[in-house]
């Protein structure tokens, strides 16, 4: 007697599948979706905390946006004050310091923690909104070249093997030389130049997926192509994207310290990490280590932070790393 009243209730339930219209399907997909994205943040952040150097990672992260954005509060000092009165002063640790100045201060008699403070809003602006252009150019041309083929890609990739030639330094300086300093600027050159990566990668993942089942239905009735590259090919190409995304946001972090310690940064009235390295280049055989060394260790653990949980996203969205 049972297993007809479970075919009974398997018709059923058949039936009222079929009897659901269109935006029915639609919102219970959703549903199911939502459920699903609740189930993987624990699991996501289970595995954060499971691993070690990706907890400290995300610890770091955490406090340099709460530095950078909380920084009007909790500076200080104006970090472009200057004191000549206190210039070179040692920090707390030295019995020539004072807790005025926790860090101590540069040549210049200026605050080296509130300096700090407001150098992460440049760094972690920099790093995100630099990637986020970079990734923008780099996935539309890897999309249009993987999807179309052709005489599109060989000029795509032949534009992107050219850019490749060029070393980073060379190309960065030739396009603020024509720009000229501005943080816009740096953000811009930091974007043109690093697209071709995101480019190569998301071409790729296209050159295989336009071939699959999926799409080839969704051609069948009649899906425009724009529609058929962010619907259904983007999607499958999002977990390498972050991952490279994750990575490439401590190599501009990097190069937008290395482009201010070579002058060609933002201005001088904006505190930066790298720029603060720079002018504390000459204070290293005077012995004023304090001036150097503070933003060089933030540029060195937020870099890092970054970089652990780059190695982490890697293995939590490889599925042959899950056991």
């Amino acid at each position: 007697m049972a297993e007809p009243n479970e075919g009974a209730a398997e018709s059923r339930k058949k039936s009222t599948d079929a009897g659901q219209s269109q935006p029915e399907r639609a919102n219970s997909l959703a549903r199911v979706g939502a459920k699903s994205t609740k189930r993987r943040m624990p699991r996501a952040l289970s595995s954060l905390f499971a691993n070690k150097l990706a907890t400290f990672g995300a610890i770091v992260l955490v406090l340099v946006t709460f530095a950078a954005i909380f920084a009007p509060v909790i500076a200080p000092h104006d970090p472009n004050a200057q004191m000549l009165v206190d210039n070179r002063q040692p920090g707390i640790w030295s019995s020539e310091g004072s807790s005025t100045y926790i860090l101590g201060t540069d040549s210049l008699g200026r605050d080296i923690f509130s300096r700090i403070l407001y150098g992460a809003q440049i760094s972690l602006l920099v790093g995100i909104t630099a990637v986020a252009l970079a990734g923008a150019i780099g996935i539309t041309l890897g999309l249009i070249s993987g999807f179309y083929g052709r005489f599109i890609d060989d000029v795509i990739m032949r534009i992107a093997d050219v850019q490749l030639a060029i070393p980073f330094i060379l190309l960065a300086i030739a396009i603020l030389a024509v720009l000229g300093q501005g943080l816009q600027n740096v953000i811009l050159t930091l974007g043109i130049a690093n697209w071709v990566v995101y480019g190569r990668v998301v071409r790729g993942q296209v050159l295989s997926w336009k071939e699959k089942e999926f799409v080839e239905a969704a051609r069948s009735i009649g899906a425009r192509d724009v529609s058929i590259m962010l619907k259904h090919i983007l999607p499958n190409t999002f977990a390498s994207i972050i991952v490279i995304a994750s990575f490439a946001v401590a190599a501009t972090i990097l190069a937008e310290a290395a482009l201010s310690f070579l002058g060609l940064g933002v201005p001088p009235s904006i505190p930066t990490w790298g720029g603060m390295v720079n002018r504390g280049r000459d204070n290293i055989l005077t012995g004023e280590w304090w001036i150097y060394t503070f933003p060089g260790l933030a540029i060195m653990f937020t870099v890092l932070a970054v970089n652990v949980i780059g190695d982490w996203l890697r293995d939590y969205l490889d599925p042959r790393m899950r056991v």
